[in-house]
């Protein structure tokens, strides 16, 4: 088992949810928290707010590019050299999955 930790987040626009973090080992070690305020009916300027974060806390080869275009940030790709880095990946990723899921109230596939 492992530990889950409850956090108080301000986000950039003012708002503040709670948020969950771990710790994934393996031979890397990464770092995973995320929240939401859940569904909220509405767009940025009146919906929900979601927020997570993923920090290498050792041993991570891992190499992240943001692109942008002329209006800003359009997303961001992610390279992992590594089998650990796989694993603990995909262990991250399923712990924000299971923690949005959690904290929207409902889930729409």
């Amino acid at each position: 088992m492992y530990e889950v930790r409850e956090n108080r987040r301000k986000l950039q626009d003012g708002t503040e949810i709670t948020t969950y973090t771990r710790d994934v080992v393996s031979a890397n070690i990464l770092e995973v928290e995320a929240g939401t305020t859940g569904y909220m009916g509405g767009d940025t300027g009146h919906g929900g707010r979601t927020y997570f974060r993923i920090k290498d806390e050792g041993g991570t080869d891992i190499d992240i590019k943001p692109f942008m275009d002329r209006f800003g940030s359009e997303g961001f790709e992610v390279t992992l050299g590594g089998d650990c880095e796989l694993e603990t990946m995909i262990r991250a990723l399923k712990f924000i999955t299971k923690v949005l899921e959690d904290e929207s109230g409902e889930v729409y596939d």
